[in-house]
């Protein structure tokens, strides 16, 4: 699986538990279907789901900015680019 959607599905899987099933939902797109691109995946998206992202997206691209985590900001930003 393409490295940006990789690092979508891990942060995916903090919010599996504590949140509706749209996480779940996502993570399980991710799981099961063959992606060959972000925009392939987010236009696979619902509009439930593409505003879930949207709501944590920046959240995480922040905590990876805090993290200096700069590959997971570069990946995760990648996606929410193209939710906006």
């Amino acid at each position: 699986m393409e490295k940006t959607l990789a690092y979508l599905r891990e942060i995916l899987s903090n919010y599996i538990e504590y949140h509706d099933d749209t996480p779940r939902r996502i993570y399980q797109k991710l799981l099961n279907k063959p992606y060959q691109s972000e925009g392939e995946f987010v236009r696979d998206l619902s509009q439930k789901e593409a505003a879930f992202l949207d709501r944590i997206l920046p959240r995480e691209i922040r905590y990876a900015m805090d993290e200096r985590d700069l590959e997971r900001v570069y990946q995760l930003n990648e996606v929410y680019e193209l939710l906006i």
